[in-house]
Parts: structure tokens; C-alpha cells; sequence
């Protein structure tokens, strides 16, 4: 898709702006939207390996037997002679392992040869380093072919090798598509694998090209119709190849392709000014080329003579009087390298638009590193930490330059930047609006009454980002900064928050590959928080407390810039795909801006001095028409006129369109998968191998986490990152847990069941590095299963405080004594995690005296000793044990968060679980509910059927009123969970609510169906 004319009809400040994801939006698809501008008829190069991207192993065989006296021509002889089972062609296909091979080849060779032949020898130096070095005019003409948008194949007869890996020494990123005949079990001639690879590459045979050095390979290649080339010399194959293609496959530069028609410029008028500007004639031809950056200004490479320039011009066309102002450009760079900041040298700016069309500017061509993945892949940590270090440090140079002093005062406007920037990107929302996008009414609503109160003025580069720094080739040093067609005067920490955004997306994310599911420790990558705290170091600023808002606007803008993108693509100017896929990325940046404004929300609140929550902070939305539009509040000032006005959300469809999928996807999985299960899983909870865990339920777990329904519980106040979970508030998985609680035995397929819920969370608040690798890890994974040890037969254990057992200090270790009870979870033959809660001071005052230790349930000195049962009931697998703990050692670095701090962790685990536990049951009365009113409209008692009896229809309404009572209740616990926090007087609310509703609405309605006398068979757990 080429966005390029959308720009042009809009006011320019827009379609400046729009640039900022210009380049990311276009970068994978850049390769196919220049195939539409070429004049090759060719979509793809299919190459054999050895004898065209490796040395002929021909020529290798000949030397070989010069080399061990074997006699001329043996090899090559067993390697083509025997038909279709000779032993070469079987170990092509895989059907024969290595020493097979060779026994059967040895054979073969010393029949040939009348003499022992040590063909293990030849094998070993086939697959040595001197045969494993891809060709290097090989390797240059793959970039140049895949630079113009083609696509590259390997297609060989390939073997395994004693490891049980193929051999295959090549970076197989060079190519879209490797086929080897070993993993296919077919081989060359054979026509069937040649379209195999067609077939992956998604080209016809005409509009491919094929090169090999074996006849009959390429003679089966054409009789499908692909071109083919026969390699000999790989320098003569090249030129030829150069012929068929129309492009040069030689002096690659990286990032440049072929000059698209309709962006060529005049060549010779260029090259006498040229000529002029570098003061000599150059022998050589103009080599012209065109980046792949820079659409928007069209970008170009020139090579004349000894000299590599960069030349950056206007687009062609008819332009609005300021749009696509190189001079601008040309302005900053000179003013910024005189100011220490690493860019582009610049040489000069053209005006006179009669040289090549248009006003341009040149400047010296920068080699260097530039990295696409901000991973960094193939660099070891501590390089990648440099690297970081380094672009950090460069941001804060650009902000420390003296605008003054510089003389760019004019530059830009002075003052409420941000507030310009929301208000030009709501305008523009406004303006390619397509449907509701419900987390964007939010953000429409919040972003004006939260503006910064204080904004520094600096030069902001507007697209900051690591793939616009080139990086010295060998050191981490950023030599220089490119694509300043955005910068102006502004806030600097939008540009430090644009150049976060990474942090918060999926590696997956073609737009901009990002971080979020990556480890970052592991990589050697500092965190965001570590990353702008760096940043704040080197300004020597304090650290900046609503740094929330400016994620939330950066995502926002983004998400602004992807609806124009829709709105465009949906006039016919872009395919269907793009424009479902560019909709789709619009919801999901606006949902990422509401997360960051969600924290920025709780972080304010926290932040009061009496946070309440206003009277009645919710609506209830009976509108009909179209989504309705909540908001969190966020508390802007107490006793503020703009005080946010919170909405609760009562129904799926209020739902952010993302956790409407999600509901939607569990909605289908449990008709689909769940509910079907159920009476299989009964059976076996009745079985004598009840203990056993059902393998039903491992395979169910597998396929709920291959369609993304996992982990879901973790609430985005303890998760704000989403590094483990989906990132829903306590309100919005309360209606996906509704909906799980319709069934006992959904909420372990999701990995969403208690206890593992609330010691997941505990670790991810609470746990060290260590232990969230060690258990939070395999808990998320769904590998193994925990329980928590709190509950004790002596004491009222509900109350915290009263805990007995004892945890006390000795040589290195934590010995605990105590005997618990009501331990769900403690016998599933999968449980390999306690959390055990305990007095480690009982001197100490009395919220200060209890800690919790991760204890692993093989240590020794842990005895189970019951299961217990709930009316008769023993919940097998999981259970409910009672144990004791006699002396069992435990390493110190397993307390949770120090000693003291149990009572603590205790609360900070308690709320979201109950709201889980009250929703669960909500679906369970619901379904009960839909049960009854199935059997009573199928019976008949007294003439008439059940539903018309009085009492009947009067016990369904009462059903009725207390779910949603009940479920009325919950939400707005959930609510306000979500926008006051657990902590405070609004807690004794919360608490009251959640502790009345399990015993009252949910149990009441329940009762009611299973037992009542007209529905005996009701009964079930």
C-alpha cells in the first residue's frame, strides 16, 4: 500500500505528522508495493546450493580423488548411475541414516573404482568449512535481488547429517523459502518438489527463475515453465542473470533498490551540477539509486565517482505552499551538527527546481550499522545494553542543544505542545472516524484534562526510533540520526515516549517489531522504567510522574495515524487485507493508550490525599445506539469540575473491542470444547483414578493457549506491562469470568483457577527475579500447580493475624512447624508449589509478626495427611488436604518480600480472587437458572406444565432479581477496584459486597434450582 497521495490532501501539520509511522507502516511491504512499479517480469530466484551458492561438490570429488589415489570420475559416477535407488538419491530423500549411507556408497564407489574407496573421508570434506562458505558474489547479488522486492528460494538435494540436522550452511534469512530434499522425501528431477516450492513461494513457474548446474535438473524445471539458468561460472551466470532481471546485481547498498519510474530524476542535468558543486569532472558513470526510507521525500543514493552523496527532495506533483519542506530540513541538520549533535554532514540546498524538477538538498552518505529488530538478534547482552546506552544518550544530546544559540528560536511555536499535538490528532481521528472505537472516546475525553501543567522547551526529532540511527560499524556509537522531517520545537518526553513504544508491542508487530514478549534480562536490554530513568540521569531531571500520559498520548497518535490509514485504504486504494488489518492495529494501539491512561488513573488516586470515589461513579448505559462510551476516573484535583465521570460497564457489549473478542473466542471455545467435555470428566471424578489428572484436560489446556484464551486473570494494575497476562482490568475479566464459571472445569483449561490465580499474582508483585523463574514461569505455562497454606484448624484463620504456625530463622535456613488445613490444591499429583503463611516474630506488632515462604511441596518434613470433602464431595484431582509441617527447611531466599510482610501480601492477594470467585459463581446460577426454566417448561404437574405454576414462576423471577443483584454488585467492586484501588475506606464496601454475595445472590438462586422438590435431578456440584 502507498499512502504518499493521502498526504498530499491533507493540511500540511497532518500530513507531516502522518510521516511518523510512514516508514514503519510501509517497511514490510515496501519489497512488494516496488514490484508494481517495475518492469521485471519476475516475482522469484530459486537457487540449488552446491555448484551455485556453495563450490560444485564436482569439482570438490575430482580434487578428493587426486588427493586419495582414488580412481578419476568414481564419485560423480556414483552420484548420477544406478536409477532411482542408488544410494546417493535414498539419502537425498532421508530414507537412509548416515552410516547407512556410507556403507552402501563405499560399496558402490569400490565397485566403480575396483578398489576400497574411504568415502567417509569425501563426506567429511563435503560438509567442511572450505565447501560451507556461501560464494560472495552469490551473497551481494541475493541482497540486490531481494532489494527490488523479489523473492529468494534455495531448492537442493540435501542430506542429514550424524547430528540430525541438514546441511545447510547458509544464514537462512536470505531466503523466503528453503526446500530440501530430505525433509520433503523428494528429490530433483522429480517435478513434484519444484512445485512444492513454487507452491511456498506463491509465484507461477513463468514468473520464476531457476538456477542449478546439473541439466537434468533445469531441463524438469523448464518443462514446468520456469526460466532457467545453468551455472558454470558463477561471475558469467550473475551478468546473465543481470540480463533477464534489468537490474545490477553487483555493488550492493544496503537499503536502496532501483529508482521507481515515477520518482526517476533527470541524470544529466544532476550530474553537471554536480560536476559544478565538486569542482572536477569525475570519470565513471552516475550511479543512482533510491532508499527505502524516505517516501514522503523521496531518498536517494548517488555514488559519482569517489564521492557517495545522499540526495532528499520533494515529491513530484502539486504540493501544498509548506508541505515536504526540505529546506527545513536542511536548516536543522546544519544547524544541529554545528551544535555536537551526530546527522548527516550537509553540503548543500538547491532551490533552482529546473535541475531535477523539484528543490532538494545533498549530504554525505553515512555507512554504518542500522537495526531493524530492536532485539538486536546476534549481538551478545552487553553489546545490546551499549547500544541502548548510546541511543539514550544521543536523544538527550539533540535536547540539550541551546535553541538559542543554534538559531533555531523560530523553528518551531513556543509553549502547549501537547495540547496542540491532541488537539490536531483528534481532529484528524475526527475526520477518518469509520466506526466506534471505544477506548478512543475514552482517550478523547481523558487526554485534554490531564495536559502536562509544565512542559520544557527542546528540539524534538518527532520520530525517534532505533532504526532511524546508523551505529558505528564495529563500536555502539550512533555516528548519525536520520529523518528529521518531523522535528520542531516541543516537549521532549514525547520523543522519549515515542521512543518507548517498542517496549509495549508484541515482537510479532509488522508495523514496528517490539519487545513485550521478549526477556529482556536475558537479552541485556534495559527495561523502559530502567531506559527513561537513564534518561532523566543523563538530563539530570527528576524523575517525571506522569509519564503514563505521555505513553497514552504517543499510542493515541499512533492510533490516530492508523485510522487515516484505514479510512484511506477503505476507498478502494489499498487491498481489503490491509484495510481489515490497518482497523484491527488502530483498536489495538487505542486500547494500549487507555491501559497507560488506566495507570495514570490509579497512580493519581494513590496520589490524593482522601481518594473517594464521587456518589454513584456509574451508569448503568440502557442505551440502544451504538457502543457505550466509558471512562475511568481519574481524579484529576479534588473537588474538580472536570472530576472524570466513571462508567460500569454491565454488559459484554460495552466491552473494549478487544476484550469483545476475547469474550467471544471463550464464548466459542466453551460451546465448542467445554461443555462437551463435562460428563466425560464427571465420570472420571467418580472414577477410582479420580487422582489422576484427566489427560482430556492437559489437551484442552493446549488448545486454549494456542487461540490466546490464557492467563487472562492477572489484573492490569498488578501486570501494567502485560509481560504475563492480557492486560484486562479487574471489571473486564469479571465478564470473562462469568462466562468460565458456567462450567467447574473451565477456569483450569484457561490457566485461570484458584489457588494458582492468586499466587501467580502474588509472585508477580511480590516475587524476586529468582523466583519468578524458577515458579512463576511454570505456573504461567500451566506446567505444574500450586497451593497456598494459610488456613489452620485452632484459630479463625480468616482473620490473618491469628496464623499459629512458626517460621523461625536457623544457619541459612527457615524451619517450619504447623499443621493447616482446607489446602486446596495440595493433592494434585501436579501441585509442586506452597506458599506457606507463618509467624516469623511474634513480638512484633501484630500485622508485622506473620511472612510467606515459597516452599516446595518435596521437602521433606511436609505430610499430607487427608483429603477432606464437602458433602461428601473430595474435588479430585485438586482437592482440599489437610498437612502438616514438621521442620521443614526451607532456603531463606524464599520468603516473599522479607520477613513481616505477610499479613501484607495476604490483603494485596485477596481482591481480585474474590471478585473471580463471586463471577464464577454468577455463571454457574445462570446456568443453573437456564436449566430449570428448560425442565419446568418440559414437565407437567396438575394439568398444566410447571412454568405456569405460581410458585414456580415467582421462584424463577426471584432467581432472577438476586443474580442480577448479585452480579450488579460485583461489577461495581470490580469498578472500583479498578479506579479507586483495594486500599482505603472503599475496601470495607468492597469487602462487604464480595463476602455477601457468595453466601447470598449466587447460593440463594442456586439452592433454589438444585434442590428444589420438582427438580431432584438438578442436583450437581
Amino acid at each position: 500500500m502507498c499512502i504518499r497521495k493521502f498526504f498530499y490532501a491533507l493540511p500540511y501539520r497532518c500530513a507531516r505528522r502522518l510521516r511518523i509511522l510512514h516508514h514503519a507502516w510501509n517497511r514490510s511491504s515496501h519489497l512488494i508495493m516496488w514490484r508494481n512499479y517495475m518492469s521485471c517480469p519476475y516475482k522469484a530466484v530459486i537457487l540449488d546450493m552446491g555448484g551455485v551458492l556453495l563450490p560444485s561438490p564436482y569439482k570438490l570429488a575430482a580434487d578428493w580423488e587426486i588427493r586419495n589415489h582414488v580412481r578419476p570420475g568414481t564419485i560423480k559416477q556414483a552420484l548420477i548411475s544406478g536409477g532411482g535407488n542408488r544410494p546417493w538419491l535414498r539419502y537425498m530423500r532421508g530414507e537412509l541414516e548416515p552410516a547407512e549411507f556410507l556403507r552402501e556408497f563405499g560399496r558402490q564407489c569400490s565397485e566403480i573404482a575396483n578398489a576400497s574407496v574411504p568415502v567417509d573421508s569425501f563426506l567429511s570434506d563435503l560438509t567442511s568449512n572450505l565447501m560451507s562458505g556461501q560464494l560472495p558474489v552469490m551473497t551481494e547479488a541475493i541482497k540486490c535481488i531481494r532489494a527490488e522486492g523479489l523473492k529468494t528460494a534455495v531448492l537442493s538435494n540435501n542430506f542429514y547429517l550424524s547430528n540430525g540436522e541438514s546441511f545447510l550452511p547458509l544464514d537462512r534469512k536470505q531466503f523466503d523459502v528453503i526446500i530440501e530434499s530430505c525433509r520433503e522425501g523428494m528429490c530433483k528431477p522429480d517435478p513434484q518438489i519444484y512445485k512444492v516450492c513454487l507452491e511456498r513461494l506463491g509465484v507461477q513457474a513463468k514468473e520464476s527463475i531457476f538456477l542449478d548446474d546439473i541439466g537434468q535438473n533445469l531441463k524438469a524445471a523448464a518443462q514446468l515453465g520456469m526460466k532457467t539458468l545453468k551455472v558454470d561460472d558463477p561471475n558469467s551466470a550473475i551478468r546473465e542473470l543481470e540480463t533477464h532481471l534489468g537490474f545490477p546485481l553487483q555493488r550492493f547498498v544496503p537499503y536502496t533498490c532501483s529508482v521507481r519510474p515515477a520518482m526517476e530524476i533527470p541524470r544529466e542535468p544532476l550530474q553537471k551540477y554536480l560536476e559544478s558543486l565538486l569542482g572536477a569532472l569525475t570519470d565513471g558513470p552516475l550511479v543512482l539509486r533510491q532508499f527505502s526510507h524516505g517516501q514522503s521525500n523521496p531518498t536517494y543514493y548517488i555514488r559519482f565517482g569517489d564521492h557517495h552523496l545522499v540526495l532528499r527532495k520533494k515529491p513530484p506533483g502539486k504540493l501544498l505552499p509548506s508541505a515536504h519542506a526540505v529546506e527545513r530540513e536542511y536548516r536543522v541538520l546544519k544547524a544541529l551538527a554545528e551544535a555536537g549533535v551526530p546527522v548527516p554532514k550537509v553540503l548543500t540546498v538547491c532551490e533552482d527546481s529546473s535541475i531535477i524538477g523539484t528543490p532538494f538538498y545533498l549530504m554525505d552518505y553515512c555507512t554504518g550499522r542500522i537495526f531493524k529488530d530492536p532485539s538486536l538478534p546476534g549481538l551478545e547482552p552487553n553489546q545490546r545494553r551499549e547500544i541502548y546506552s548510546a541511543m539514550n544518550k544521543v536523544l538527550c544530546k539533540i535536547h540539550s542543544v541551546d535553541i538559542k544559540a543554534a538559531g533555531l528560536e523560530t523553528y518551531g511555536k513556543h509553549g502547549n505542545y501537547i495540547q496542540r499535538q491532541v488537539q490536531t490528532w483528534s481532529k484528524q481521528y475526527r475526520a477518518t472516524e469509520t466506526h466506534t472505537i471505544p477506548a478512543m472516546e475514552r482517550l478523547l475525553e481523558w487526554l485534554p484534562s490531564h495536559l502536562p501543567a509544565h512542559e520544557r522547551l527542546s528540539v524534538v526529532h518527532g520520530d525517534f526510533r532505533l532504526d532511524n540511527l546508523i551505529f558505528h560499524p564495529e563500536n555502539p556509537e550512533v555516528v548519525s540520526v536520520l529523518d528529521w522531517e518531523l522535528s520542531t520545537l516541543g516537549d521532549p518526553l514525547s520523543d522519549v515516549a515515542y521512543n518507548c513504544l517498542a517496549y509495549y508491542l508484541p515482537s510479532h508487530f509488522h508495523i514496528l517489531k517490539g519487545l513485550s514478549d521478549c526477556d529482556l534480562s536475558q537479552l541485556g536490554i534495559p527495561t523502559a522504567e530502567a531506559y527513561f530513568q537513564m534518561y532523566c540521569d543523563h538530563m539530570a531531571m527528576p524523575p517525571v510522574k506522569n509519564w503514563n500520559f505521555y505513553m497514552a498520548f504517543s499510542f493515541f497518535r499512533v492510533a490516530a495515524i492508523l485510522q487515516g490509514v484505514y479510512k484511506r485504504s477503505l476507498t478502494g486504494q489499498a487491498s481489503s487485507a490491509t484495510a481489515e488489518s490497518s482497523g484491527k492495529q488502530a483498536e489495538f494501539m487505542a486500547d494500549l493508550a487507555w491501559d497507560f491512561a488506566t495507570k495514570e488513573g490509579f497512580r493519581v488516586f494513590k496520589e490524593l490525599p482522601d481518594a473517594r470515589p464521587p456518589a454513584r461513579p456509574f451508569s448503568t448505559w440502557a442505551n440502544p445506539g451504538g457502543f457505550p462510551r466509558r471512562s475511568y476516573s481519574t481524579g484529576a484535583s479534588s473537588g474538580s469540575a472536570d472530576a472524570a465521570k466513571s462508567h460500569l460497564i454491565v454488559s459484554p457489549d460495552g466491552l473494549p473491542r478487544r476484550v469483545q473478542e476475547l469474550h467471544q473466542k471463550l464464548k466459542e471455545f466453551m460451546g465448542a470444547h467445554i461443555y462437551p467435555a463435562e460428563q466425560v470428566l464427571r465420570d472420571h471424578q467418580a472414577s477410582q483414578s479420580r487422582w489422576t489428572p484427566h489427560p482430556l484436560v492437559e489437551k484442552l489446556k493446549d488448545k486454549a493457549k494456542s487461540e490466546g484464551l490464557w492467563n487472562l486473570f492477572l489484573p492490569l494494575e498488578s501486570d501494567p506491562d502485560m509481560k504475563y497476562g492480557a492486560g484486562l482490568t479487574n471489571l473486564e475479566y469479571a465478564h470473562l469470568c462469568e462466562l468460565m464459571g458456567t462450567s467447574v472445569y473451565a477456569s483450569e483449561v484457561f490457566n485461570c483457577s484458584a489457588p494458582d490465580t492468586g499466587n501467580m499474582e502474588v509472585l508477580v508483585r511480590y516475587g524476586t527475579g529468582a523466583q519468578k523463574e524458577r515458579w512463576l514461569q511454570p505456573l504461567l505455562d500451566g506446567k505444574i500447580r500450586s497451593c497456598f497454606a494459610m488456613t489452620e484448624p485452632q484459630v479463625a484463620s480468616s482473620d490473618a493475624t491469628n496464623i499459629e504456625a512458626s517460621i523461625t530463622e536457623e544457619k541459612g535456613v527457615y524451619l517450619l512447624n504447623g499443621h493447616k488445613w482446607w489446602i486446596s490444591g495440595s493433592l494434585d499429583p501436579r501441585c509442586q508449589l506452597c506458599i506457606f503463611m507463618g509467624k516469623t516474630d511474634p513480638a512484633a506488632p501484630r500485622h508485622k509478626q506473620q511472612s510467606m515462604l515459597l516452599v516446595p511441596m518435596d521437602t521433606p518434613g511436609i505430610t499430607v495427611t487427608r483429603p477432606l470433602t464437602v458433602y461428601g464431595m473430595d474435588d479430585a484431582p485438586a482437592g482440599h488436604g489437610e498437612i502438616t509441617f514438621e521442620n521443614v527447611r526451607v532456603p531463606q531466599e524464599n520468603i516473599l518480600l522479607g520477613p513481616g510482610r505477610g499479613f501484607e501480601i495476604a490483603q494485596g492477594r485477596l481482591g481480585p480472587g474474590r471478585i473471580h470467585h463471586c463471577m464464577r459463581l454468577i455463571g454457574f446460577a445462570e446456568r443453573a437458572l437456564a436449566l430449570m426454566k428448560e425442565r419446568v417448561i418440559s414437565r407437567t404437574a396438575f394439568g398444566k406444565p410447571l412454568a405456569e405454576q405460581g410458585t414456580i414462576r415467582a421462584d424463577l423471577a426471584k432467581s432472577r432479581i438476586e443474580i442480577e443483584q448479585a452480579r450488579l454488585l460485583v461489577l461495581k467492586a470490580a469498578h472500583l477496584m479498578d479506579t479507586v484501588g483495594n486500599k482505603g475506606p472503599p475496601s470495607t464496601e468492597k469487602s462487604t459486597v464480595l463476602g455477601g454475595v457468595q453466601p447470598s445472590g449466587g447460593w440463594h438462586s442456586l439452592a433454589r434450582k438444585v434442590f428444589r422438590p420438582s427438580c431432584p435431578h438438578l442436583k450437581t456440584r
